[in-house]
């Protein structure tokens, strides 16, 4: 089975991916990083570099859990292709990070988080960020 994780290099995606690699690690599941973002460009913000892309194999690694990382390249609205990812791997558990927002940012950038509790075939695990990036 595998867990299907919405991640940013933010605290909200470090804390997404720390519940997601305990949950594959206790129920013996795969994990799929799902680096999902507006723009297909590299200068978007919440693309993960190489690097960081290293960094979240190698965090699984430490962790024992077999994974793999998917960075979109369409601009789909990331919950999209968050629920895309998922229904392609038959997911058993989504999770995702949340932090606090106005409700004018809630309005103006609307909400993945919602959107993919809503529309969801998986259940979803929603995690406050708990450490700095």
């Amino acid at each position: 089975m595998t867990i299907v994780v919405g991640y940013t290099n933010a605290p909200e995606g470090h804390a997404a991916l720390d519940a997601a690699i305990a949950h594959a690690a206790k129920e013996g599941s795969d994990v799929l990083v799902v680096n999902a973002s507006r723009e297909s460009q590299r200068s978007d913000p919440r693309r993960l570099s190489e690097a960081e892309v290293g960094s979240v194999r190698s965090i699984l690694e430490r962790a024992g859990v077999t994974g793999r990382v998917l960075i979109s390249e369409n601009e789909f609205d990331p919950a999209e292709q968050i629920l895309d990812a998922a229904a392609e791997v038959g997911a058993e558990l989504i999770v995702l990070g949340t932090r606090k927002r106005t409700p004018v940012g809630k309005f103006l950038l609307g909400s993945t988080v919602q959107r993919v509790i809503l529309d969801a075939d998986a259940p979803v695990l929603c995690v406050k960020a708990t450490h700095a990036g």
